[in-house]
């Protein structure tokens, strides 16, 4: 049963054509929107922070307060990961953009 399926797959890939090649253009372009959405990211964080800061949980209730921290928290955590996570990308492919413009330079060199 698991053989059709994997026949499929191979089918689809065929009719895809193949992939196209990693351009520096499309690098950049990528790393420029993925750092541009991890500094919206950056400033919705500090955003929340600062509202959360500035209106404090007012309860006689620990388990209340607990859990207000902590849904806080995980809120701004959230945020801050996503921040990360956009911009370790777009150092990523802003570095893969540079390794393709020097590997074209490099075979450049040796063609010649």
């Amino acid at each position: 049963m698991a053989e059709p399926l994997q026949d499929l797959g191979k089918k689809d890939a065929a009719e895809k054509g193949g992939k196209k090649p990693t351009t520096p253009l499309s690098c950049f372009s990528g790393s420029f929107l993925a750092g541009t959405l991890g500094i919206l990211c950056y400033r919705m964080m500090v955003a929340i922070a600062t509202t959360f800061a500035a209106k404090p949980v007012v309860s006689d209730n620990p388990l209340v307060l607990n859990i207000s921290v902590a849904v806080r928290t995980l809120v701004v955590g959230i945020v801050a990961l996503g921040a990360g996570v956009f911009g370790l990308t777009a150092v990523g492919l802003f570095l893969l953009g540079v390794q393709l413009i020097i590997k074209k330079l490099t075979e450049q060199d040796a063609t010649v």
